[in-house]
């Protein structure tokens, strides 16, 4: 409890002991919550921002933050645990412009906390540490692989015999979490949809698909008209009637050709977004995802009719200095 609280006044929530509210009530209630209570009054706001409940409510939301390590790193934020949460528990909201980073990338590595849940059980969770300041990092394209293929994960949860009810089930019940964070500014972003923006079962394997994205804008990059897609894959497959397999979890940067970016310019991004990215609350990235598939389709569209009359452009020609030859031929 604080060593030093506000002077209650009559009646009200401030007439209930601190202690109660603090052990029987704050630790009950989720994060959004607990940060709108925060701002009811004086008292509450000085209960509300308790290190040791942030640390709870983080620890419960994202499990990788129970590693000593990481805990140890959120720490250092401005606000500890509740800085952390702000950050993370909020998405990109990839609409509104971004303020002007620096390109040059100074943090040595990331730290990456990911979990994955199937409905309310945590099927996977892991802390991967990426070193950035390697020049083969920089120049080589941008992906941070979780698990080896040969060595999957197994679960609780049953892989099921119908393919597209599986399908239909992942959609709706395999939520994942990403949270980047940079050690350096003390910063943290998820680039995670939470749910999967789409399901696909591989039409070699079997295995099914779930992809997550986040979309950004390739301002940074010097490209205004063009959006960046952040892209984690999940694969996961099993036996008919036995528990289901993680097979691979990894992260991708791409432009909207599909192209990945390189470590540098994949940095570029990442620190915006960590940096001085909008968050947004809500849960739309699917609507947003469905707008890039909108834009990356109006692109190629573009793309393809350039193509075409350029095409048209380079028959023309050769047919005019065909004519041409053959005129000057016969008739000089």
């Amino acid at each position: 409890m604080p060593s030093s609280l506000p002077s209650p006044t009559s009646g009200g929530i401030s007439a209930v002991h601190s202690d109660i509210i603090q052990t029987h009530i704050l630790t009950k209630i989720d994060g959004p919550t607990l940060a709108s209570a925060a701002c009811a009054s004086p008292l509450l706001h000085a209960l509300c921002t308790e290190e040791k409940l942030w640390m709870d409510i983080c620890n419960s939301t994202w499990p990788s933050t129970n590693q000593s390590f990481v805990s140890d790193i959120i720490s250092t934020f401005p606000a500890g645990h509740r800085s952390f949460f702000s950050d993370s528990f909020s998405g990109i909201d990839h609409r509104k412009p971004d303020q002007p980073v620096n390109r040059s990338f100074t943090a040595p590595q990331l730290i990456s906390a990911v979990d994955i849940h199937y409905g309310q059980k945590v099927i996977y969770s892991k802390v991967e540490i990426t070193e950035t300041d390697t020049e083969w990092f920089r120049c080589s394209p941008f992906r941070i692989d979780l698990l080896d293929r040969k060595e999957p994960v197994t679960t609780q949860v049953k892989f099921e015999n119908d393919d597209v009810k599986f399908q239909v089930d992942v959609q709706k019940n395999m939520s994942l979490s990403w949270v980047l964070i940079d050690p350096t500014r003390k910063r943290a972003v998820n680039l995670s949809s939470r749910l999967p923006v789409s399901v696909t079962q591989h039409w070699l394997t079997g295995d099914v698909q779930a992809e997550y994205a986040v979309v950004m804008t390739g301002d940074r990059l010097g490209r205004s008209s063009e959006f960046i897609k952040c892209s984690v894959m999940v694969t996961c497959g099993g036996k008919v009637g036995g528990d289901l397999h993680v097979r691979e979890a990894g992260m991708q940067v791409q432009d909207m050709e599909g192209k990945g970016l390189s470590g540098r310019d994949s940095l570029v991004i990442l620190e915006g977004a960590l940096e001085s990215g909008r968050r947004k609350k809500g849960n739309e990235e699917r609507e947003r995802y469905g707008e890039y598939l909108e834009m990356k389709r109006e692109s190629r569209e573009r793309k393809l009719r350039r193509e075409q009359m350029l095409d048209s452009l380079c028959i023309v020609t050769g047919v005019t200095i065909f004519m041409a030859f053959w005129g000057f031929i016969l008739f000089r």
